[in-house]
């Protein structure tokens, strides 16, 4: 499931140049189309987070892939911008319901000791996914049309729908010490606010997601436009580094957090923000470097680094939040990162690179951002106490 999330994400930024051809768009246009599933994916998860720790899970699960599945095989039909964009936005409803109920649900499967290496084999499908969409969309995209394209990742998605019926639900907060218990929304909201960890940890998550949402929609244009690179070569070549990048990112991450977790405190909180800063110098080579042989290495390390981060940033909010209010946890941290961060970051690219003229420029904002995620989970690595959770 989490797989095909990420294939329909993405699938888009991999044809949009051909679907402007027959859909006018300015930048900052491709922009709002790019992004037009993540507002009202998080403004919608609250309510499937509050739905999700108040009854049973995998119906909802089913009902959001299902959703999400149709609506980006609707696109296939899109004639306008309007209908292309309302497309989009439903597919955010979809991945609403399954990104907040899906962490939850892991962390009532898996205990603390195991729920790292856990999440970090469940966010394998992030970049794998990612760069299937990429490679999946350019490959159909050139044989058979961008609307075939929509069509091959969104109709399977209705079968591993129906798969969603027949998994058993653990008890909610089955490995957790405290009995859960579901506040009044008021006080869960005052007790997520209250959890340093929690607001530490979403505040870098909000500016890592603006850099990754910018380098994951504006990568294949960047290539295409400015490098002057064979969309489906683009395509292909860089979703093979993303899957190669963030299976072994992934994992080195998870591996060295469980390693680290004897020596330091937070030591998810020590692995993102030294590998993320290390992806800085490289995000920047991958964006300015002149030398067509340096461009894939670098992309490589880059992402590498980006990836590592993947898994430990999931498993310290899964550990900072209680069982009665793990859902709602997800869902306000996701309506926190997609609000200031990958709901803007296409757009705000666009828009600087239809005043200044220069894609190259506009793209600059990707390694910024990453140094601003590395500062913030530096800061609360060294900062705060070695008690962790704190509700």
């Amino acid at each position: 499931m989490n797989l095909l999330n990420y294939v329909d994400r993405f699938v888009l930024p991999a044809i949009i140049e051909k679907v402007r051809v027959d859909i006018p768009m300015n930048d900052k246009e491709q922009g709002v189309a790019l992004t037009a599933f993540i507002w009202v994916y998080m403004v919608t998860a609250p309510l499937f987070g509050r739905l999700g720790d108040r009854g049973p899970r995998k119906g909802l699960l089913a009902l959001g892939v299902a959703l999400w599945s149709l609506a980006t095989a609707a696109a296939a039909m899109a004639q306008s911008f309007t209908m292309l964009v309302l497309s989009r936005a439903v597919v955010g409803i979809g991945e609403a319901a399954y990104a907040t109920l899906s962490p939850a649900l892991l962390g009532d499967l898996f205990g603390p000791k195991d729920r790292g290496r856990a999440m970090a084999f469940f966010y394998l499908a992030t970049p794998v996914g990612s760069a299937l969409g990429y490679v999946i969309g350019g490959q159909v995209e050139s044989h058979f049309g961008w609307r075939a394209a929509f069509l091959a990742v969104g109709l399977p998605g209705l079968v591993i729908a129906a798969s969603a019926l027949l998994m058993k639900e653990p008890p909610r907060g089955q490995f957790d010490e405290a009995k859960p218990e579901l506040l009044p929304l008021g006080e869960t909201l005052r007790a997520l606010a209250a959890n340093r960890i929690y607001r530490w940890s979403v505040l870098g998550s909000t500016f890592y997601t603006f850099a990754l949402g910018g380098l994951a929609q504006w990568m294949p244009t960047y290539l295409t436009r400015v490098r002057h690179l064979d969309g489906a070569r683009a395509n292909t070549l860089f979703g093979a580094l993303t899957v190669v990048t963030g299976i072994l990112g992934t994992v080195l991450g998870g591996w060295a957090a469980e390693r680290l977790k004897p020596r330091t405190r937070h030591a998810y909180l020590a692995v993102s923000a030294v590998a993320t800063l290390a992806a800085v110098p490289f995000s920047v080579a991958a964006f300015a470097v002149e030398d067509a042989a340096l461009l894939w290495p670098v992309i490589f390390v880059a992402e590498l680094f980006v990836f590592v981060s993947t898994g430990p940033m999931n498993a310290v909010l899964a550990d900072a939040l209680p069982p009665s209010m793990r859902a709602m946890g997800f869902a306000v941290s996701l309506l926190a990162m997609h609000a200031l961060g990958d709901a803007v970051s296409p757009a705000l690219i666009g828009a600087v690179s239809d005043a200044t003229g220069s894609l190259s420029v506009a793209v600059m904002l990707v390694p910024l951002f990453f140094s601003l995620a590395a500062a913030v989970w530096a800061l609360a690595w060294r900062r705060l106490p070695a008690a962790g959770t704190e509700v």
